[in-house]
């Protein structure tokens, strides 16, 4: 057991016995990476922390139900996945038409803070990370998640088919279908 699951176990039971300050040190220790995943998985900032807020809402409500002999860490991950999946689900459509908003909004800022980049630079960039949200756009919900676990949270393989709570060949398929679809996507883009 690493120093980081050692701390949380024993923050975990403290919380199961009504500590409030325990949870809250568990959600200060956790909140930064519930929402990169979250914001990876979603898209967008807003849905984002609404994902954050639901898996702690969930993790407190369900607390006793966590297996202390697993890692409380991804224990949190795959509440966030399934709030995340249950948000994009419930707005995929309206979905699509906010990331192409955002996506502007980004283009504009960057320019706005950027000293002077090169021009070819700019639209390189731009047309990669669309290119990239197209990919995680069509890939599907267990490629998306499996492939922001592995690539962006960092997470061993078996770490992700725990969060997944899948076998791990099935785990190393998602990524390497997802991976395909991103190659795809940006081959345009190298060439």
């Amino acid at each position: 057991m690493n120093r980081m699951e050692g701390m949380d176990a024993a923050t975990v039971a403290r919380a199961r016995a009504g500590d409030s300050d325990a949870f809250r040190a568990l959600v200060e220790r956790h909140s930064r990476s519930i929402f990169r995943l979250a914001y990876r998985m979603t898209g967008n900032e807003h849905d984002a922390e609404d994902v954050v807020q639901e898996t702690f809402l969930r993790a407190y409500r369900r607390l006793n139900r966590f297996e202390s002999r697993s890692d409380f860490g991804t224990w949190l991950y795959r509440i966030a996945i399934n709030c995340a999946l249950d948000l994009t689900r419930g707005r995929r459509k309206h979905q699509e038409h906010h990331d192409s908003t955002q996506q502007e909004e980004s283009v504009e800022l960057r320019t706005l803070a950027a000293k002077d980049p090169p021009q070819d630079r700019l639209v390189f960039g731009v047309e990669v990370q669309q290119k990239v949200a197209s990919a995680l756009a069509e890939m599907s919900c267990n490629e998306r998640a499996a492939f922001v676990l592995r690539h962006y949270q960092e997470l061993s393989i078996q770490e992700v088919a725990r969060a997944l709570g899948l076998r791990t060949s099935a785990t190393k398929h998602s990524i390497f279908r997802a991976v395909r679809k991103l190659r795809r996507q940006l081959q345009s883009v190298v060439e």
